[in-house]
Order: structure tokens, then sequence, then C-alpha cells
């Protein structure tokens, strides 16, 4: 993995999050780069400053971002880790976005106020890169800590995993590389009182992922988000995995009506991948 993105407005989530993929960092021997966007009209009706001192404010908030990154890498567990920063006027999803077209970008990393139930800007933008993006995205929880031998999950509903971009299923077998994981978990939620299993889809899984044991379970649950919240708690998690189909069709966990629910309510990471 070369370079992972980290999204910040500089809030306590914000903080969580590059305190994240700065250990991540570290395990996967990759680059940071801290973004900030810059509001249209941020500084325009400010007290201080007006139109005629715009590039001033926008000096600003680069040098703020600048000395934000730097009191990570002044810490001595951070000091090998090289960040970088982008500032740059316009919205958190247009930034990313030309960010990401200009540079090699293989992990977004953004924060959410998870469980606390408040959800903010930044929360919002989160919900919103996930549904945007088509870039593996790990989702912080403010409870999220990093762990250096995290149990992993993914959850599938089998249908669109073989779907699954090279750029994904890299992503998602460096973080088991990266960890040393002897097993990775994968849920699958029966919603009908039928018990089955599907060995073609676990067949096809374990063609995809071939660098570690795959461990399914299959759980019983009347509701997806109840089961795999439940599955997280059980298992003690530290990172879910989710696949999010493009196309207006989305994963059942993860569509438009409840993602704010599954950010909303866990308390640890979220690798968002796409199909």
């Amino acid at each position: 993995m070369k370079k992972i993105l980290v999204a910040t407005d500089f809030s306590a989530c914000a903080t969580n999050a590059m305190e994240y993929a700065m250990e991540l960092a570290k395990v996967l021997h990759a680059e940071v780069c801290a973004l900030h966007a810059i509001g249209s009209f941020e500084g325009v009706f400010n007290n201080t400053y007006n139109a005629l001192y715009i590039e001033d404010y926008h000096n600003s908030k680069r040098a703020a971002l600048a000395r934000w990154a730097a009191s990570f890498t002044a810490r001595d567990e951070y000091s090998a880790v090289p960040v970088t920063t982008f500032c740059e006027v316009g919205s958190v999803s247009s930034l990313i976005a030309k960010y990401t077209d200009a540079n090699p970008v293989e992990l977004l990393v953004m924060g959410t106020m998870g469980s606390s139930g408040i959800a903010g800007l930044f929360g919002s933008n989160a919900s919103t890169m996930v549904e945007k993006t088509k870039i593996p995205t790990l989702i912080i929880p403010l409870e999220s800590k990093f762990s250096i031998r995290p149990t992993i999950t993914l959850a599938t509903d089998f249908s669109s995993d073989s779907n699954l971009s090279a750029e994904d299923v890299n992503a998602l077998k460096e973080l088991v590389l990266a960890f040393g994981s002897e097993k990775l978990n994968v849920v699958h939620i029966l919603e009908s009182p039928e018990w089955k299993t599907n060995e073609a889809g676990e067949a096809s899984l374990r063609k995809l992922i071939d660098s570690t044991e795959l461990d399914f379970k299959y759980i019983q649950e009347g509701s997806p988000i109840e089961g795999i919240i439940n599955f997280i708690v059980s298992s003690e998690t530290d990172i879910l995995c989710v696949v999010k189909r493009h196309h207006n069709i989305v994963y059942r966990i993860f569509n438009t009506s409840t993602v704010n629910k599954v950010m909303a309510r866990a308390i640890k990471a979220i690798l968002v991948l796409h199909a």
C-alpha cells in the first residue's frame, strides 16, 4: 500500500482517524496525506478577513493544516511516517476526487462521531464519501482505537463479492497480511428461518482471498443491521469490512437509508469495499 488519504476538519474524530491512519501507515509502510477542504465562502464574511484578504485567509488555513499534521510527525512513534498535506477551496468530496485523480491513493480514512449520536458536518461527509467514492474507505468512529492484532470480519451476502475490484481485494489482502491475521471472519446474516450454507459463495471468496483462512459464520437474525452489530460485539471485531455495490444497487446493510445507522451505532472501524 503506497498512500493513505486522511480527510480532516480538525475535530476530535478527525484527530482519532489520523492517529489510526498513522498507526496503519507504520504497519503498511505507507505515506499519509492529510486533506482539508476550505469552504467556498469561508473568510469572505468573516469579521477579520474580507474578500481583499481572502488569499491570506486561505494561506492561514493551509498553515493550520501543516501545523496539525506536524503535531503527529513530532511524536517519536510517528517520526518515520512520511506525511504531506493538501488544502484547497471546495467541498470535501470534490477535493478528495481531485486529489485521488492525480495521486495513487489506495485507502481513504475518515472519522465519525460513532455511537455518540452526534453526526455533525464531518459525519455527513463520511456518509457522502461512502456513497460516492470507489476507493476503499476506512470509517473510524471516535470510540475505535487501533489494534496491532485486529480481529477482521467481512460481512457478505455472497452476491457481490466475486465482483470486487482488484484494488479492493488487494487492500483487504494487504491488511490481513500486514497484521498477520490467522483468519478472516466471514459473516452472513440469514433473515429467514430456513438454514442453508452457500458452498459456491464460500469457494468464490476463498479463491479471491487466499492469503488467510476464512472462517464462515451463518447467523439467523431478522435485521441484517442487528445481526452485524451483534456479531461485532460477540466476536470482538476490530475492523468490519462491507461490500457496497454501485449503480444505485447497494448491499443491504449499506444502502442510503441505513448507512448512517450502521456508522452511528458501530464503535469499530468499518472498511467499505466496492463491487
